[in-house]
């Protein structure tokens, strides 16, 4: 039917109002034979014209009256109907009427798709939810060597999971419970090639690395760790801001973000303040002192000169200030290897943090988004994958005729175009580069850390 080009259909009626179309269509193949049994004989028994919606038309949204032939085969007895090519018979629509929705709903919200296509939004919800579910069983990235594990806050913590040295996202997880995580991991398409994963101290990550992944070293990030050592400082300045009066206070005016800062990060006049309160308020300036060094320990050339580096400083902590660095020193020691594991391989999860940024951007922008629909927007939206790029030689060649190379060379073309075999070329992930592409120009995110 050349009208509406839906092959296998003839159209039969058609009626129009100022916002509809309805068309009245009929099948081209009808059944000549009992699909059960073969018999030649069948018997009409009946016209069934159920309404499927499809693709909008001129502006106004379309139904297709399928007039269905209902027929009974005398000798078995079955009752059967003309096939409807093309037709999702559950939801009444048409195939290339949910590839419609599947694509548009990444942009739109339900409601404003649902009304253009003529479906209830509850449809429109379970249309998308089936494709999610088919792209989802689809899709499978490359495994990354260097893993990066966080989560993200929306509604509560959500896995999220990226190839570092990529800079790709790989996947968000609805939780991050140890069963979740380790069921992922598992399922990577060679889990074997993890190398290295970074985390922070989240027990079932630990776990579900050491089971899924054993052969897989962890390390912590030392920014978790780090933040750590600066909330020791920020307990002491708490707690000696309580004995001080309001007019004492009053000069310690932005004492945290000034305390908190490396010192070669400070100007000259945030130095000497810094060395008035620390001067004139001694357990602050141990605290301050016991801050910087443990930053320092990072600086070690080497794990063994980290671990005798951390020998020193917790043995140089005051009584006074164990109780306010104890939640640091059990980190340390619970996860000792873990942490000391950075000095054999420098990786952070920084690049995790960007995607856990551009999470809460789109999550903001798009006013309530659930679960589902934010992760089929970060995995899915057009463009934003990040392809493998085959590396020199690990592709076939062909032969090219000397007479059509130069030819073509003459003509300015490439010299040969050769059909690429689609299922050699994997995804990497949603690349975070592409992702603040998209947001950037309209929202303004800073495309270091991807903050909105």
């Amino acid at each position: 039917m050349n009208l509406l080009n839906l092959s296998g259909w003839a159209l039969d009626q058609w009626e129009e109002s100022p916002h509809d179309y309805r068309f009245t269509i009929k099948t081209l193949a009808s059944y000549t034979s009992c699909p059960f049994c073969h018999s030649d004989t069948i018997d009409k028994h009946g016209i069934l014209t159920p309404e499927f919606r499809d693709l909008p038309m001129h502006g106004k949204r379309v139904g297709l009256v399928v007039q269905r032939q209902r027929y009974r085969c005398p000798r078995c007895g079955h009752t059967f109907l003309d096939q409807v090519p093309g037709m999702d018979e559950h939801h009444r629509v048409t195939a290339r009427l949910k590839m419609y929705v599947a694509e548009k709903v990444l942009s739109r919200p339900f409601t404003a798709l649902a009304e253009e296509v003529g479906l209830d939004e509850k449809t429109v919800r379970v249309l998308f939810g089936e494709a999610v579910a088919n792209w989802d069983a689809q899709r499978r990235v490359v495994t990354p060597e260097f893993l990066g594990i966080d989560e993200v806050v929306m509604g509560q913590p959500r896995c999220v999971l990226t190839n570092i040295r990529e800079q790709t996202l790989l996947d968000l997880l609805p939780s991050r419970r140890y069963d979740r995580v380790a069921t992922y991991l598992l399922h990577l398409s060679k889990p074997q090639a993890v190398r290295w994963v970074t985390m922070d101290m989240w027990r079932p990550y630990r776990e579900a690395v050491r089971d899924a992944l054993p052969q897989a070293r962890i390390v912590v990030d030392k920014f978790h760790v780090i933040r750590m050592a600066n909330a020791g400082l920020d307990g002491v300045r708490k707690q000696l801001r309580l004995s001080l009066s309001a007019k004492e206070r009053k000069t310690l005016m932005h004492d945290r973000f000034l305390l908190l800062r490396r010192p070669h990060d400070l100007q000259p006049m945030e130095q000497v303040l810094v060395e008035s309160w620390t001067r004139n308020l001694p357990l602050l300036g141990d605290a301050y002192q016991a801050k910087e060094a443990f930053f320092a320990i990072y600086e070690a050339p080497s794990q063994a000169l980290a671990e005798r580096a951390y020998q020193d400083w917790e043995k140089s902590l005051s009584k006074e200030l164990e109780a306010f660095f104890s939640p640091l020193t059990t980190a340390m020691h619970n996860w000792h290897d873990e942490i000391f594991a950075y000095f054999d391989q420098p990786v952070t999860n920084a690049y995790t943090e960007s995607a856990n940024n551009l999470i809460r951007a789109m999550q903001r922008l798009g006013r309530g988004y659930s679960f589902e629909v934010l992760r089929a927007k970060m995995l899915y939206t057009a463009g934003v994958q990040k392809l493998e790029t085959p590396r020199y030689g690990s592709e076939p060649f062909t032969a090219v005729m000397q007479d059509r190379m130069a030819h073509r060379l003459l003509q300015g073309m490439p010299t040969h175009q050769v059909r690429r075999d689609v299922t050699a070329i994997r995804p990497l992930g949603s690349d975070f580069a592409k992702l603040i592409a998209m947001l950037a120009p309209e929202h303004r995110i800073d495309p270091h850390s991807g903050k909105i």
